[in-house]
């Protein structure tokens, strides 16, 4: 069954979705002819109505489709440009419909569908397996086959779960042509699994949002089982299983196929911090963006989905005019990195990710060696999955800590001299040190803090970092990235670093009275370098 709804106003429209979900209207088979009309409305308004769609490999998929006002009217031989949106993780079909009318009323056929394995779609939870990029392709030959699509011009999109899926199809589908992802991932192992340390809260915030809302594959379910449970000796598998369903790793079937992607995230987002997404552009060849904000995941594109006013959405808009319609909008001559740094300025612009930092490094030297015991949380953590970094956004709220009362035992804490002028942190901190564990197998957390005239530290930025099987007692050298960044020191204030060994985001590995020894080797200083802006 077909069930065609004409709205006025995307209010009018989410209301005719939840209202029909609430009497039990589910669609059903699409090949039907239209059943009655859910909600009445002026001709010029786009249509939407509601799908079975045949998935991959004999599935179907719950859909939506919104066409054109003209389209619908039954404009005889018009075509439109096509948009695909697969949902995010754990949501229903209903998900962009206010962006979808938005792009219906400029003239595209949009299909939004619900990830299979989740709510009314069939299949099993596939985390954007092949099988989740064969249902794009599917969706695709349905939208062309029963819509007024154009074949040559044909986009894919979505927040999260949809993003990752739409950039893997792009990889295998080279009918795609544009593609915009939104606090997606390119990188799952670099996601998740940073540091060689299991992001323990977003982890388990997905699995249980898998199993509240749809139906995890057995495959999915061992491999949570195997990483929430640190199974190394699964640890082989459970990477390979990552590099399956990353895009960094067909970023040359990509290329190309040529598509135009834009990649959008927050500076904060706990489930897939930017500096993966950062990585992945700088090896795309083809048209790019990468637009980065303050928030966590999601956050930024929140207020589009409920059809209010918002850039990020506005620029997915234009990169979509651009690359199907051929629109001169002018995203194209715009500095195709665009990032707002925490707080309340505006967006910077700049040729490629390296130029973030192009004032130049500062060294902070951690020239004084620190010991700690380990299994205690010291006060520093990086806060909250999903709200943290949403207070931040909001009201400029970071995690804090009071750096003089950090307990030293616990944690070891090096600072800067007061600045006498402001320090513009752009792009990726990077900490270099020696390490000496009492035990082979360890967990510590580095973090960067501006710290106030009071003591008051806020958290800039932060990442975790776990070994195994080294030698008790013997020295080894890191390197670690901490997660990618934009933020104003103000004049006065301090930069410090500190490093702990528990942070509730991480499963850490300390066995019980382990010891860790922070030195700084008089070949090898340990540092911490930090990228600033351009004066």
């Amino acid at each position: 069954m077909v069930r065609t709804v004409r709205t006025t106003s995307t209010a009018a429209a989410m209301a005719a979705v939840l209202a029909a979900a609430a009497l039990g209207l589910a669609p059903h088979q699409a090949q039907a002819a239209p059943a009655r009309t859910i909600a009445a409305a002026s001709q010029a308004a786009p249509a939407v109505t509601f799908h079975d769609i045949p998935g991959s490999g004999g599935i179907t998929v719950k859909g939506n489709v919104f066409t054109p006002a003209g389209a619908a009217a039954g404009a005889a031989g018009s075509k439109y440009p096509l948009i695909v949106l697969p949902t995010s993780w754990g949501l229903p079909q209903i998900e962009y419909i206010a962006q979808a009318k938005q792009l219906a009323d400029s003239g595209y056929v949009v299909v939004s569908y619900t990830s299979r394995g989740f709510w009314l779609s069939g299949g099993e939870i596939e985390t954007a397996g092949p099988k989740d990029v064969a249902d794009v392709s599917a969706v695709i030959d349905w939208a062309l086959a029963n819509t007024p699509a154009d074949a040559a011009h044909i986009g894919t999109g979505g927040v999260s779960y949809g993003a990752g899926i739409s950039l893997l199809a792009s990889a295998s589908d080279p009918r795609i042509k544009a593609v915009v992802a939104l606090s997606g991932w390119a990188d799952l192992i670099e996601s998740i699994y940073s540091g060689r340390t299991q992001h323990l809260q977003a982890a388990a915030l997905l699995g249980g949002a898998g199993f509240l809302t749809g139906r995890p594959g057995p495959e999915l379910q061992q491999i949570l089982d195997d990483f929430l449970g640190s199974k190394l000796d699964r640890e082989p598998q459970m990477i390979e299983w990552g590099k399956k369903r990353s895009a960094a790793e067909k970023v040359d079937a990509i290329n190309a196929n040529g598509a135009a992607i834009m990649l959008g995230n927050a500076w904060g987002d706990t489930i897939f911090p930017p500096n993966q997404y950062a990585k992945f552009f700088e090896k795309l060849t083809g048209p790019k963006r990468l637009e980065f904000r303050p928030g966590d995941h999601a956050t930024a594109e929140l207020t589009g989905l409920l059809g209010l006013p918002n850039d990020t959405w506005t620029n997915a808009h234009r990169w979509f005019d651009r690359y199907l319609k051929g629109a001169a909008n002018g995203v194209d001559a715009e500095a195709p990195v665009q990032i707002k740094p925490r707080g309340d300025g505006g967006y910077e612009g700049y040729a490629d990710w390296k130029s973030v930092g192009s004032g130049g490094a500062e060294k902070l030297m951690l020239s004084d060696g620190e010991h700690l015991f380990t299994g205690i949380d010291s006060g520093a953590n990086g806060g909250i999955v999903m709200l943290s970094s949403l207070l931040d956004q909001i009201a400029q709220a970071p995690p804090t800590t009071s750096i003089p009362l950090l307990p030293r035992a616990f944690a070891a804490v090096w600072q800067s001299p007061r600045y006498e002028e402001e320090r513009r942190v752009r792009g990726t901190v990077k900490l270099h040190t020696t390490v000496t564990p009492s035990k082979s197998d360890g967990t510590f957390v580095a973090y960067l803090y501006d710290v106030g005239p009071l003591g008051i530290g806020k958290l800039i930025s932060n990442a975790p970092y776990t070994f195994h099987g080294k030698p008790a007692g013997q020295s080894f050298g890191v390197d670690l990235e901490l997660f990618s960044t934009a933020y104003d020191v103000p004049a006065g204030h301090r930069l410090a670093v500190v490093v702990d060994t528990v942070d509730p985001l991480y499963i850490e590995h300390n066995p019980t009275g382990a010891q860790l020894t922070f030195s700084s080797p008089r070949t090898d200083p340990s540092y911490v370098s930090v990228p600033l802006r351009e004066q």
